[in-house]
This record gives C-alpha cells, sequence and structure tokens, in this order.
C-alpha cells in the first residue's frame, strides 16, 4: 500500500476527523430545533418525516453513486465538492421561507453528506488503517453530541434556530475550503494499490454466488431487518427525547438539550469503551449485553416517573446500543457465509437507511395522536424485537465457510452517517 509521508499523512486524518464530525453536526440540530421549526412554519408534528425521508434518499443515492465519483474525479475532489453541497443545503435550512423549500435542502444535505461518508470510508479503510478507521466513526458521534449544544446554545440565547444550522453552515465551508487546498494530497495517499485512491483499480473479489442464492437465505433477511430496528431506536430516541423530555417530563429546553446531547455522547463513549472490551470478551457476548441494556434503557424512558428517570434511560440507551451497529456488520459473514457478506452488509446498510427514517416518522404520527408519552414503550417494543431476532439468528449455524476471526473495535466497518442521522453513524 502506498502512504503518504508522516506530514501529510497527519493533515489528511486531522481533515478526515473533523469531517466525521462534521457529519454528525446536522443530525444533532434537527431534534431540538424541530419545536421551533414546527412553530415557525405551523405544521404538525409528524411533518419531519418529510425532512427524514428526503434526507435518506439523498443519502442513499450519493452512498451507492459515489463509488463511480471516485473513479472519476478522485476522493479529494468529491470531499471538497460534496462538502460544500452540504454546506450550501445547510445554508438553505437557515433561510427556507417554508417547509417544501427545508425540505429540498434537506435532500441536497443528504446527497453531500452520502458522498462525504462514502468517500471518506473508501480512502481511510486503505490509507489509515482499521485503527483510525474505527475512530472516526466514533468521531461521527461526537459531531451528533454537538448538535444539540450548538442548537440548545443559539435557543437559549434568544435567536432564531436559523442561525444554529447557519453556524454549522459556516464551519462546512472552512472544511470544505481545506478540502480545495488538499486535493492532491487525498490522491497520493488512495487504497492499498492505488496511488489516485481509485477504488475501480482495487483488487477484484472472487467469484459471488448469484444474487437469486443470496436472496433465498432467511439469515440475509432477518439481519436486513435487525439492522432496520437497531437504528430505529437510536434514530428515534434523539429525535423525538426533546419533545418528551419538554412536554412531557416538565423540562426546561435548555436541560433537555444537554439531556439529549449526553445521549449522543453516551453513544460516542460506549463505542469506544465497549469496542475495546469486545475485543477481549468476543462479540456475541458483548452484543447480547449490548441488546439487553437498550431494553433496560428503554424501560426506564417509559415508565411515568419524573424527568430524571427519562433521562437515565436516555444515557443507557445511547451507551448500550454503542457497539451493536459496528458489531453486527462484523459477523454479518458469520451469519450467511462469507460468500454472501458482501452482499448481506449492502442490503442491511440500506435498510438502516429506511429504518433511520420511515420508524421515526411513524412514530411522530403516533406521538402526534396520542401522547408524546408513547415514545418510551414504543422504543421498548422495538428492542424487545431485536433481542429476538438477534437471539433466533444466533441459534442459526452459519452458511457457507466461515469467516475469519476479524477483531470487533468501535465504529469499523460501513455505518450509516447520513442525514440520520445522522446520519449518521449514524449513520
Amino acid at each position: 500500500m502506498s502512504t503518504p509521508p508522516a506530514r501529510p499523512r497527519a493533515m489528511l486524518l486531522l481533515l478526515a476527523y473533523l469531517a466525521f464530525v462534521s457529519l454528525g453536526l446536522p443530525d444533532g440540530l434537527l431534534g431540538v430545533s424541530w419545536l421551533s421549526i414546527r412553530a415557525d412554519f405551523d405544521v404538525p408534528t409528524e411533518a419531519v418525516g418529510w425532512v427524514l425521508t428526503a434526507g435518506t434518499v439523498g443519502y442513499l443515492t450519493s452512498s451507492v453513486l459515489a463509488g463511480f465519483t471516485l473513479a472519476r474525479v478522485g476522493v479529494g475532489a468529491l470531499l471538497a465538492g460534496s462538502t460544500l453541497l452540504a454546506s450550501l443545503a445547510l445554508t438553505g435550512y437557515s433561510v427556507s421561507p417554508v417547509l417544501a423549500v427545508l425540505v429540498g435542502c434537506a435532500l441536497v444535505l443528504g446527497l453531500g453528506s452520502g458522498a462525504v461518508d462514502s468517500g471518506l470510508n473508501a480512502y481511510a479503510a486503505g490509507a489509515f488503517g482499521p485503527r483510525h478507521m474505527n475512530w472516526l466513526h466514533a468521531f461521527f458521534g461526537l459531531g451528533v453530541a454537538i448538535g444539540p449544544l450548538i442548537m440548545t446554545g443559539v435557543l437559549s440565547a434568544g435567536l432564531a434556530w436559523r442561525w444554529g444550522y447557519g453556524i454549522v453552515a459556516a464551519a462546512q465551508l472552512v472544511l470544505a475550503a481545506a478540502f480545495v487546498l488538499t486535493v492532491r494530497a487525498w490522491h497520493r495517499g488512495g487504497p492499498a494499490g492505488n496511488e489516485a485512491g481509485d477504488p475501480a483499480q482495487a483488487t477484484p473479489a472472487a467469484p459471488a454466488p448469484t444474487v437469486k442464492e443470496t436472496l433465498r437465505l432467511p439469515a440475509v433477511w432477518s439481519g436486513t431487518l435487525a439492522f432496520v430496528l437497531y437504528v430505529a431506536i437510536e434514530v428515534s430516541a434523539g429525535l423525538w427525547a426533546f419533545l418528551l423530555l419538554t412536554e412531557g417530563r416538565g423540562l426546561s429546553a435548555a436541560l433537555a438539550g444537554g439531556a439529549v446531547s449526553a445521549y449522543w455522547g453516551s453513544l460516542f463513549v460506549g463505542r469506544v469503551v465497549q469496542g475495546l472490551v469486545a475485543e477481549r470478551l468476543g462479540a456475541g457476548l458483548v452484543l447480547r449485553a449490548s441488546l439487553a441494556g437498550m431494553a433496560v434503557g428503554a424501560a426506564l424512558i417509559a415508565v411515568p416517573g419524573p424527568a430524571v428517570l427519562a433521562v437515565l434511560g436516555l444515557v443507557v440507551v445511547g451507551f448500550a446500543a454503542a457497539p451493536v451497529f459496528p458489531l453486527l456488520t462484523l459477523t454479518t459473514a458469520e451469519r450467511v457465509g462469507a460468500a454472501h457478506a458482501d452482499r448481506a452488509i449492502g442490503l442491511q446498510i440500506g435498510a438502516a437507511g429506511i429504518g433511520a427514517a420511515l420508524v421515526p416518522a411513524g412514530l411522530g404520527v403516533l406521538i402526534g395522536n396520542i401522547s408524546v408519552e408513547v415514545l418510551g414503550s414504543a422504543l421498548l417494543v422495538l428492542a424487545l424485537a431485536l433481542i429476538a431476532l438477534y437471539e433466533s439468528g444466533a441459534r442459526r449455524p452459519g452458511v457457507g465457510s466461515p469467516a475469519p476471526e476479524v477483531p470487533t473495535q468501535p465504529g469499523s466497518g460501513p455505518q450509516t452517517s447520513g442525514p440520520v442521522l445522522p446520519v449518521v453513524e449514524g449513520r
């Protein structure tokens, strides 16, 4: 593998970390700002589904097409252009006169975020190695945690929610300029055996089974559904917790915003800590403990009581959920067989984007028609369903040849970062 010299490599690594933080920032803004956006545009609570769906469509589209773009223009130009696109979209958020314009901006933001996510993952896998790949995904969670603090600070200062998006748009613009200035440096350190960072020149994989054979495997579809359920829990908790804590449990906006930030922060800390634990104890044990912890946290949120109980449950859900996405991704080959793993992972990542948009939007409909208190019960049902699905798959013997033992480190493997938000990494 060709790697850039030490100083340029350190510079690119720093930019990559900042880029992953920037990917998470917009996801953290929406949950805190939605009450204000809803009031400004005079739309119902469930209208957030339009924003989430548009962002997800853009993210999934650009994620799929990013490989073709890399082959034509290289990763540096892709990162520069896509980050600039994200900055323009966030600027559009800050000046949108009606919800329809904001939804269009969400689509554009998804297009930019998905391309940045795919481009950085493709580059980092070959140029930085697995350790930095893991920490890059952890820093996405850090960005999501910072987002609510920015919006909470803006609202607490008496400013409109638009200022929060404007601040993040300016940060994205600075990052885009940094990518423009380092385009040539990114070309020097592509994936293994590829000086230009062109994934099309990577070593071809072994012949794969037919698509029909892959789609016939029950483990492929149970794994895909598991990703829908997991991401639905992660995103729904972060999106609707602010509403629950303010309208349902009587917390002030400042305290509720801090609690949402603590949720995303616990996801970041948990990914780091439990990733290290998984190396010693194994992915299976950590996954079971994490899934059980998610159910316990959801139960704490569901129990009627003081706000502190819901805040504790929120932090427990975040810390427990942290390693689930990367460990489920890394153990896919054990469930479906090594020959089917690539296609199964592709289906899982796509399903994660769907779960991040449709389920939280559906919860918004329930909240709008019943009560915000339905959130905890819904999270608990989803967590129990995920446990049942995982255990049924774990008891099923693997298909095909077993995969080699893979160190389970936090945030490794493909991950949603885009509008999911989160998008998530996450997505």
